[in-house]
C-alpha cells in the first residue's frame, strides 16, 4: 500500500500543471467536451479521420480529466514504430522527458520509470502483461488506438477488456478508430457513447476508369499496367488544365511482380522529370527510406497495401487504385495461410483515397467501375476471421479466462475455426485428450512466438539443440533479413552463397548467424554496415534478429531450459523443427513437387538450397498459397524422425500378419501415416506388439499345427508321430479333419501353452523353466483329442483290408480330388483275380456305401428320381436291408426299389460313370512281388485284360506251386468221393478252386479250375465220358439223355457239382 501511494505521488508530481492543445488540430476544438465524456463514462469510442490529432491528444485529455494519478494511462499502438514516434511527440507536447513522465515499451525496448504516468506500447506488450497482471491493476485508463485495423491482438484485447471492466468498474477504456464501423465497437460495449472528430483533409475527386478486359475471371497484368499508364497521362492533363504543379502519385497494386512490371512500363513511357519508386514489405530498408527523402519533379510510388495504414507516404496528391490486394486468409481445409488476390473492401478503398487529400485537393482514379465499388463488402474481414486461432486459444487457456466459444469477441469466429485452432494445438502436443494444457503447452504459452515455433523450442530443449533453435526460431519470427528481392536478386544470391547449407535452409540461418556474430565482434559499426550491404543483408533486421534472439533466450532461461554448449547434430536440430511443423513434412511427389499432409502439394521457392534437388523427404516452413503453394524454407529429413516426433499423431496400420520361418515368429507389415501422409510404407514388425492374442493364435497355427517350428523337443517328435498315424486314418474317411482337425490341434496347444508364448523364442524360454508335468501336458493322446467312438469309426467303416474269399486284401486310401486314384484302391494278387466277383469289390468299403447309393439314385432320370425323394432318407431306409449276399450293389439297390416302391428300374438307367472317382473302388492287380500289373475300376475289364478266364488248372495253380490231393489222372471208374463245390488252397494266399472231371478220351481226370463256369463245362463232358467208359454199349443213349437233362436242369445247379451229379 505504501509503495502504491509513493507511486501515485511521483506520478502526480510529474504531470504538468498546464496542458495545451495545438490549435491547428481538429481534435483541440473538442477537448473540453471529450474531457467531460471521459470523466462521465467508463467506456468511450472516439472516431477520427487521419490528421485529426486523436492519437496524440487523447492521452492529454485523460490527464486533464484527472486520470494518470492512481494508475497509468496505457496507450496501445499496432506497430512499434508508431509507439515510439507517438511517445516522442506526446512527451514533446507535454514538456516531459521521454522515459520519465511519458514512457514507451515495444518488443525490445522499454523506457519508463516510477514517475511514468503515460505508457505507450504495442498491443502485444499489453497482452504479455496480462500473463503477469490478469486484472491490469497498474492501469487507470487504457486507450486502444487504431482499433479499426481489427488485428488479432486488438480483437482479443477488446474481448478481454469487456470481461475485465465488469470486475474493475474504476478502470476506463477509450477505443479510437478511423471512421470505419465505429458503431460496432459501441454495440460491443453496451452502446458506449461515440465522439466523432473530423480530420484535417481536403476534397478528393474520385474518378472511375474501369478496365474492360476480363478473361475467365482473371485480369491480365498488361491490361492493368496499361490502365495505370493511361491514368498517369490523365493526371498530367489535369495538372495542365488546372495550371498546377506536378504532385506525387501513389499507385496501389496487389503484388511485387505487378510493381516491377509496372515500373518497367512507366520508365518506358518516359514521363518527364518523374521518379518511380517501389514500396512493399520485403523491400530493402534503404530502398524503403527513399520515399521519405526530398525530391524534385514528380514521384510515382508503386505500393502494395502497406501504404494503406502501415506506412504513410508523404506528399501524395494523386492516388491510382487498381482495387486489388493480397489478403492473408487461413484455409481450414488445407491448413495453409493463403494469400489470394482479392478486391479490397469499400473501407480499404476509402483509406487509399484518403492518402491524397492531406495536402490539397486530390484526385483518386479507381481502375474499376462505380457499380463494382458499391457491390464490394463494406469492411475488410477482421484478422480473427482470417487466421488460425491456435495462439489465441493457447493464451486463453493459459490465462484461464473461460471457454473460447463464449469469449466476447466483437465478431466471434465460427466453431469450426475454433476447433481447427484446438486441433493445431493438439498436433503440437500442447493439449491433452481433454483439451487441457500439457507441460509442453504451458511452456509454449510463455514463449512470445507463434505456437509452432514455441513447440520447436520446447523440443529443442529435449533434443539438446536449444542454441541452434534459438537462432532459427528468432529468424523465422521476423521478416527475412536477407534482401533477395528486386533487380539485384542474382547478385544477392551469389553474395550469400557462402552461408548456404547444402541440405538445410535452417542451418543456412545458423551459418549466417555465426558469421555475422563473428563480424559483429571484430568490426566497427560502420564496417558491420558495409558487411551487411556487401552481402545484401538488412542491417536493421539483423539487429532485430539479435533482439528477438535475446528475448527468446531470456524466456527460455526463465523456463530453466538448458543451452547446449556442444554443437547439436543435424538430426537433433531437425527433429526439433519437425515437432513444430508436423503438418508441413512432405515427400517428393513428382519432379519438383512435394506432397505433404492432408494431400497438399507444394514446391520450394528458388531461394531454397533444395529447390534444384530431388530430396525424398523434407520438412518445410512458411507455406504460402498464392496462385500456387510455395514453401520458403526446407530441409532434408528421414521419415523415421517424423514418426518419432509425431507419436501422438501417427496412425499405424498393421497388415498381412504372417508366420516368418526365418525369424520364427509371427510378423506383419506396418504402415505409418501422419495426417494422411504415408511416412512408413511397409515395415516388418513383430505382430505380437500389435495383437498378442492373434499373434499367439497364428504362432500355434503356423508353427505348431503346420509344423514350421524349428525346435528340438521330445513333445514335438512324439506329436508328429501321433498325427502321422491319424492322417492315415483320415485318408480312409476322405475327411482330413474328421478324426482330428487343425482346429482341434490348435485348441490342444491353446489349452496347454501359457498365454505368453507367441514365438519360438517364447516357447524355448518357457521350456527351460517348465516342470516335467508342464512338458507332459504338451504330448498328444487320443483321450486329449477325441472320444473313443470317433477313434474307432475309421476301423469299422474304412478297413485297412477287405476279407474276400478268405484273403485279406490290402486297401489303400488316397485323398486327392481330381486324381484318377482318388479314393480307395484294393490290391489284388493276379492269382486270385479270376475268383473275384464284382460284388466283392462293391461291398469292400462300407464307409462309402451310403454316399455311393445317394449318388447312384441322383443319377437317375427325373421321372424315377422324384419317386424316391428324399433320396438320402430313402438310402438310409434301404441300406440296412442290403448286404454282400445280395450280389452287386446296384442289383441289390434295384431289388430294394422294386420291393419298397414297386418300381422296376433297369441297371442301364443309372449313370455309373457320373459317380465321383472316390465313390468307385479301384483295383490294383499285383504280382507275387507286389509290382503293379494293371489298374482299373471294373473287375471284368481287368480279368479280360489279363486273360485270366482262359487259364487251365495247371496254369492257375500248379505253376505257382499250389497242388491238392484231390487231383487225379487215368480214371475209368467212379472210385472217388463226391467232389466239393470249391476248395481252398494255399497258406498266405488262399486260392478258391473248383474241382471238375475232365474228359481225356480214354480216361477222365480230376482237375482244379479258377473259374466256376469253366469247371462246370469241363465237368459235364467228364461225366459223360466216365459213364460211357463204364457202359460202352449204352453210349449213345447216355449221350442223348444227358443232353436233354442238361437243357432242363443244368442251370439250376451251377456251379455246384454235387447237385449236378
Amino acid at each position: 500500500m505504501k509503495h502504491s501511494q509513493q507511486l501515485c505521488l511521483q506520478r502526480m508530481r510529474a504531470i504538468p500543471a498546464q496542458i495545451d492543445y495545438p490549435s491547428e488540430l481538429p481534435f483541440s476544438a473538442k477537448a473540453s467536451e471529450l474531457v467531460e465524456l471521459v470523466r462521465d463514462n467508463q467506456i468511450l469510442v472516439v472516431a477520427g479521420d487521419t490528421g485529426s490529432g486523436k492519437t496524440t491528444q487523447l492521452p492529454k485529455i485523460c490527464l486533464q480529466a484527472g486520470l494518470g494519478r492512481k494508475g497509468l494511462i496505457g496507450h496501445t499502438q499496432p506497430r512499434r514504430l508508431a509507439a515510439a514516434s507517438v511517445a516522442n511527440r506526446v512527451a514533446e507536447e507535454l514538456g516531459a522527458k521521454l522515459g520519465k513522465g511519458v514512457g514507451y515499451q515495444v518488443r525490445f525496448t522499454e523506457k519508463a520509470s516510477p514517475e511514468t504516468y503515460l505508457k505507450i506500447m504495442t498491443d502485444g506488450i499489453l497482452l504479455a502483461e496480462i500473463q503477469q497482471d490478469r486484472f491490469l491493476n497498474r492501469y487507470e485508463v487504457l486507450i486502444i488506438d487504431e482499433a479499426h485495423e481489427r488485428s488479432l491482438n486488438i480483437d482479443f484485447l477488446l474481448g478481454y477488456l469487456k470481461q475485465l471492466l465488469t470486475r474493475r468498474p474504476e478502470l476506463k477504456l477509450i477505443i479510437t478508430s478511423a471512421t470505419i464501423d465505429v458503431e460496432k465497437f459501441s454495440r460491443h460495449f453496451s452502446n458506449a457513447p461515440i465522439m466523432t472528430v473530423s480530420g484535417r483533409t481536403y476534397p478528393v475527386d474520385v474518378r472511375y476508369s474501369p478496365l474492360i478486359e476480363k478473361v475467365e475471371g482473371q485480369f491480365y497484368s498488361d491490361v492493368i499496367i496499361q490502365g495505370i499508364v493511361e491514368a498517369v497521362q490523365e493526371i498530367q492533363r489535369s495538372d495542365r488544365s488546372r495550371g498546377s504543379g506536378s504532385g506525387d502519385i501513389l499507385v496501389f497494386l496487389a503484388t511485387e511482380r505487378e510493381i516491377r512490371e509496372t515500373a518497367l512500363a512507366l520508365r518506358k513511357a518516359k514521363f518527364a522529370a518523374t521518379e518511380i519508386l517501389p514500396l512493399y514489405a520485403r523491400l530493402r530498408q534503404s530502398e524503403q527510406s527513399r520515399i521519405f527523402k526530398p525530391h524534385g519533379g514528380r514521384r510515382i510510388v508503386l505500393s502494395t497495401n502497406v501504404a494503406e495504414t502501415s506506412i504513410t507516404v508523404p506528399g501524395i496528391n494523386y492516388v491510382i487504385d487498381t482495387g486489388f490486394a493480397r489478403i492473408s486468409r487461413y484455409s481450414l481445409q488445407s491448413k495453409i495461410q493463403r494469400l489470394p488476390i482479392e478486391p479490397v473492401s469499400q473501407a480499404s478503398a476509402n483509406q487509399r483515397k484518403g492518402r491524397c487529400g492531406r495536402l490539397a485537393d486530390g484526385i483518386c482514379i479507381r481502375l474499376y467501375a462505380e457499380s463494382d465499388f458499391n457491390a464490394r463488402p463494406e469492411f475488410t474481414d477482421p484478422e480473427i476471421l482470417r487466421t488460425n486461432l491456435a495462439s489465441v486459444i493457447l493464451r486463453m487457456l493459459y490465462l484461464r479466462i473461460g471457454e473460447v466459444g463464449s469469449f466476447p469477441f466483437i465478431e466471434p469466429p465460427e466453431s469450426k475455426a475454433i476447433n481447427d485452432g484446438f486441433k493445431l494445438l493438439e498436433e503440437l502436443n500442447a493439449l491433452d485428450a481433454g483439451r487441457k494444457l500439457t507441460r509442453a503447452g504451458r511452456q509454449m504459452a510463455t514463449l512470445p512466438v507463434d505456437p509452432k515455433f514455441g513447440r520447436m523450442l520446447v523440443a529443442a530443449n529435449a533434443q539438446s539443440c536449444l542454441a541452434e533453435m534459438l537462432v532459427i526460431v528468432s529468424a523465422l519470427s521476423i521478416q527475412d533479413p536477407r534482401e533477395l528481392g528486386g533487380e539485384n536478386r542474382q547478385k544477392a544470391q551469389e553474395s550469400q552463397q557462402q552461408f548456404q547449407h547444402a541440405d538445410s535452409d535452417f542451418l543456412t540461418l545458423v551459418k549466417l548467424w555465426d558469421d555475422y556474430e563473428k563480424q559483429r565482434q571484430d568490426l566497427t559499426q560502420a564496417q558491420l554496415r558495409k558487411f551487411c550491404k556487401q552481402h545484401h543483408l538488412s542491417f536493421m533486421r539483423m539487429r532485430e534478429w539479435r533482439e528477438v534472439h535475446r528475448q527468446l533466450l531470456l524466456a527460455c532461461q526463465q523456463l530453466k531450459f538448458r543451452l547446449n554448449r556442444e554443437s547439436a547434430s543435424y538430426e537433433q536440430v531437425h527433429k526439433a523443427i519437425i515437432s513444430g511443423a508436423l503438418n508441413q513434412v512432405a515427400c517428393n511427389y513428382e519432379g519438383k513437387t512435394y506432397q505433404g499432409t492432408r494431400n497438399k502439394k507444394f514446391v520450394l521457392l528458388n531461394s531454397s538450397s533444395l529447390a534444384s534437388k530431388r530430396v525424398r523427404w523434407i520438412v518445410a516452413v512458411g507455406l504460402i498459397e498464392t496462385a500456387q503453394t510455395f514453401a520458403s524454407m526446407a530441409a532434408r529429413i528421414e521419415p523415421e524422425w517424423i514418426e518419432e516426433m509425431a507419436l501422438h499423431l501417427v496412425k499405424r496400420e498393421c497388415f498381412e500378419p504372417h508366420w516368418s520361418r526365418k525369424r520364427q515368429q509371427v510378423m506383419a507389415y506396418e504402415k505409418v501415416a501422419l495426417l494422411g501422409l504415408t511416412v512408413i510404407e511397409k515395415r516388418p514388425v513383430a505382430f505380437k506388439s500389435y495383437d498378442p492374442i492373434m499373434a499367439r493364435e497364428l504362432f500355434i497355427k503356423e508353427a505348431l499345427v503346420n509344423d514350421e517350428l524349428q525346435l528340438q523337443s521330445n513333445f514335438l517328435s512324439r506329436n508328429r508321430e501321433f498325427l502321422a498315424e491319424l492322417t492315415k486314418q483320415e485318408e480312409k474317411l476322405r475327411r482330413p479333419d474328421f478324426l482330428v482337425s487343425e482346429r482341434d490341434i490348435a485348441r490342444f496347444y491353446e489349452q496347454s501353452l501359457p498365454a505368453t508364448v507367441a514365438s519360438t523364442a517364447d516357447l524355448r524360454s518357457w521350456i527351460k523353466q517348465a516342470t516335467p508335468a508342464d512338458l507332459s501336458s504338451l504330448e498328444m493322446t487320443e483321450q486329449k483329442l477325441f472320444d473313443e467312438k470317433t477313434a474307432h469309426h475309421g476301423e469299422t467303416n474304412y478297413p485297412d483290408a477287405a476279407a474276400i474269399n478268405h484273403n485279406q486284401l490290402k486297401i489303400d486310401y488316397k485323398f486327392e480330388p481330381g486324381d484318377s486314384r482318388d479314393g480307395a484302391t484294393i490290391d489284388v494278387p493276379l492269382l486270385i483275380l479270376p475268383q473275384l466277383r464284382q460284388a466283392d469289390i462293391d461291398w469292400a468299403v462300407p464307409g462309402i456305401l451310403r454316399d455311393k447309393c445317394i449318388a447312384l439314385l441322383k443319377s437317375l432320370p427325373k421321372a424315377w428320381r422324384k419317386q424316391l425323394i428324399p433320396v438320402s432318407g430313402f438310402v438310409d431306409e434301404v441300406l440296412p436291408l442290403m448286404s454282400a449276399n445280395d450280389g452287386e450293389l446296384l442289383d441289390a439297390l434295384c431289388d430294394q426299389i422294386k420291393i419298397l416302391k414297386n418300381i422296376a428300374i433297369e441297371r442301364g438307367e443309372f449313370k455309373e460313370d457320373s459317380l465321383p472317382p472316390h465313390l468307385r473302388v479301384k483295383i490294383r492287380v499285383v504280382d507275387d512281388k507286389g509290382r503293379e500289373l494293371a489298374f482299373g475300376e471294373r473287375l471284368a475289364d481287368l480279368q479280360q485284360q489279363l486273360d485270366v478266364k482262359n487259364e487251365d488248372s495247371s496254369t492257375a495253380a500248379g505253376s505257382a506251386g499250389f497242388n491238392h490231393a484231390i487231383e487225379r489222372e487215368q480214371l475209368r471208374d467212379w472210385d472217388f468221393d463226391v467232389l466239393p463245390d470249391s476248395l481252398q488252397i494255399g497258406d498266405e494266399l488262399v486260392l478258391i478252386r473248383f474241382p471238375a472231371l475232365v474228359d481225356n478220351s480214354s480216361s477222365v481226370a480230376i482237375k482244379l479250375f479258377a473259374e466256376p463256369g469253366r469247371a462246370l463245362i469241363e465237368h459235364q463232358n467228364g461225366l459223360i465220358r466216365l459213364y460211357m467208359l463204364r457202359t460202352p454199349q449204352q453210349k449213345k443213349i447216355i449221350k442223348k439223355q444227358f443232353d436233354e437233362f442238361q437243357k432242363k436242369h443244368v442251370l439250376k445247379y451251377a456251379p455246384g457239382m454235387q447237385g449236378l451229379v
